[in-house]
């Protein structure tokens, strides 16, 4: 197997920026891994807080344990900055892993020309 399609493999379906670190494009892989993790962090997180006030509105009794009830609250849309700052997260991710796997196999393919 080519080493462009390697490279465009692991950037798709290991984490964006692994592509470029095994074709040692350590800089840009670094920087594609670092911004990942980070967008990625925020998005767990603020699913995480948000699992949690549920659970707590449940315990104190103010939401019914019902399956109804519970499935309105999570699909509750975000507003103000905490919409703002998940839609900038969520794509600060797609375009990591979409930049991750082009650039990875536009690199490994002039390594493989060499």
């Amino acid at each position: 197997m080519k080493k462009s399609t390697k490279a465009a493999l692991l950037s798709a379906f290991v984490f964006p920026g692994v592509g470029h670190i095994f074709l040692k494009k350590y800089i840009s892989g670094v920087a594609l891994v670092g911004v990942s993790v980070a967008a990625l962090y925020y998005l767990i997180a603020k699913t995480v807080e948000r699992a949690l006030e549920i659970t707590e509105a449940i315990q104190r009794g103010e939401v019914q344990l019902d399956v109804t009830a519970i499935a309105e609250l999570v699909s509750k849309q975000s507003i103000g900055t905490d919409a703002h700052l998940l839609n900038i997260a969520t794509a600060a991710f797609l375009i990591c892993w979409l930049i991750g796997i082009i650039d990875a196999y536009r690199v490994g393919c002039v390594q493989d020309k060499k």
